[in-house]
């Protein structure tokens, strides 16, 4: 079988067998098969789409293409939540020991920031001494005995993707649904997890910017995950502004630690609550909503939640004194401080903005060689609708350097607008798709 009849098919609007599919995908990695011919295929995929079966061949065929985490022998169940990215999102972080207290087992392999999204490695990387790089046999011991454990991607693991994900970036074929539900899915089902949760955002701080394009994402993912045996729930939620008081790594660590003792922002314990509840459903350890969440609330007001997370920072190399000695003291040593200019309610973030400034002070990265520092970012004092005086603070920025902080600076300004009325307030979860 040629490549180039595969890519005529394919352009031609054809739906390709799965035999034409790995073609493609077998011949990629093992190198039969050029970049220059795989980025065509890669185009034509991005103007034709692709059927749900074919979507399902795909995904399968990039999960086989490596090696999947084996955790027989431990006592499941084992759910996982992903995020498709946003600004502020520390949610992994309350989340994976809050259900692991109510008995899941949570298999978490998480990504680092690109462009303006956040990367919930390079934040524990920031608690001192916290390790990611995890061979298969710690990642099995720590989810046996903490209930969970944080691990990136290896080189073993769906190497198809690994090599898909950097043509697709300087291709501009990226936003592509069924290469995104493929990327996902392939990763999600290779760490070992019999259920998922999808935290689909959409809003301007989201990698999807409509609902439109968000709930055809969400589907596509719960469709696709589905046809895979596996249970699946897609929850759609709003990125417009960034999610709690706090933008940067080490600083999303501490608001971290806020809501695992049970007083952190309302947005963040809100969605904490919602997507544990659904992990818990999905585990067949909860049969609603209410019953779902007032355990995850429980595993909070105990401290079984907060135990287990200290719990996996020393198993994973943290260390915890020195973690809590930063509390509240981490920070970079140029400040910026953002005003009101006048006096009403804040009307928006713009979580977009946000993010770029971030990418600006290195809490982010334009490219994946870029560094990324621990003690920069963004505290807020206000957000959206809450009442302002002129002159009031508004967020604090800390910043490594004069030059950062000047790049960043316009960004965080124009990215608050106000308003003489209090706004509306926007629902955070939208939409919910379950395949339970």
């Amino acid at each position: 079988m040629r490549a180039v009849d595969v890519i005529l098919k394919k352009r031609g609007g054809g739906e390709l067998s799965r035999e034409e599919i790995a073609c493609i995908i077998q011949g990629y990695v093992s190198g039969e098969i050029p970049e220059y011919q795989v980025s065509a295929w890669l185009m034509t995929v991005y103007f034709r789409g692709m059927t749900p079966r074919e979507t399902a061949d795909l995904t399968d065929l990039m999960l086989r293409s490596g090696k999947t985490m084996d955790l027989s022998g431990i006592p499941g169940p084992f759910v996982d939540k992903h995020s498709t990215g946003g600004v502020g999102d520390k949610i992994s972080l309350v989340l994976a020991p809050m259900v692991a207290a109510c008995g899941v087992r949570d298999p978490m392999m998480s990504g680092r920031a690109l462009g303006h999204t956040g990367g919930t490695l390079d934040k524990l990387e920031s608690i001192p001494g916290y390790r990611t790089s995890l061979s298969e046999a710690e990642f099995r011991v720590f989810i046996a005995r903490d209930g969970f454990a944080m691990t990136g991607q290896t080189d073993e693991i769906v190497p198809a993707d690994k090599k898909l994900y950097s043509l697709r970036d300087v291709t501009a074929t990226v936003e592509s649904i069924p290469l995104i539900t493929a990327s996902i899915l392939s990763k999600k089902v290779a760490e070992g997890a019999e259920a998922l949760i999808f935290d689909v955002k959409s809003g301007s701080g989201a990698f999807m910017k409509t609902l439109e394009q968000a709930e055809a994402l969400a589907e596509s993912l719960v469709r696709t995950g589905k046809a895979m045996g596996k249970r699946i729930v897609g929850v759609i939620t709003d990125m417009g502004e960034p999610l709690g008081l706090k933008v940067g790594n080490f600083l999303e660590v501490e608001e971290s630690l806020d809501c695992l003792e049970g007083h952190g922002p309302a947005d963040i314990m809100e969605l904490s609550y919602r997507l544990g509840a659904w992990m818990l459903i999905a585990a067949d350890l909860a049969g609603d909503l209410k019953e779902a969440t007032a355990k995850c609330e429980k595993a909070i007001a105990s401290g079984r939640a907060l135990e287990l997370f200290m719990a996996n920072v020393r198993s994973q190399g943290g260390d915890v004194d020195k973690m809590l000695a930063l509390r509240g003291r981490y920070r970079a040593s140029e400040v910026f401080e953002l005003k009101a200019s006048s006096p009403g309610y804040v009307a928006g973030i713009d979580a977009y903005k946000i993010g770029l400034a971030g990418v600006n002070l290195g809490v982010g990265r334009n490219k994946t060689t870029d560094p990324v520092f621990p003690d920069v970012g963004l505290v807020f004092e206000k957000k959206t609708g809450d009442q302002v005086r002129a002159g009031d603070l508004v967020c604090t920025v800390f910043a490594r350097d004069p030059a950062s902080l000047e790049a960043a600076r316009p960004l965080v300004e124009t990215a608050l607008s106000y308003s003489p009325a209090k706004p509306e307030r926007r629902p955070l979860v939208i939409k919910e798709i379950s395949a339970l």
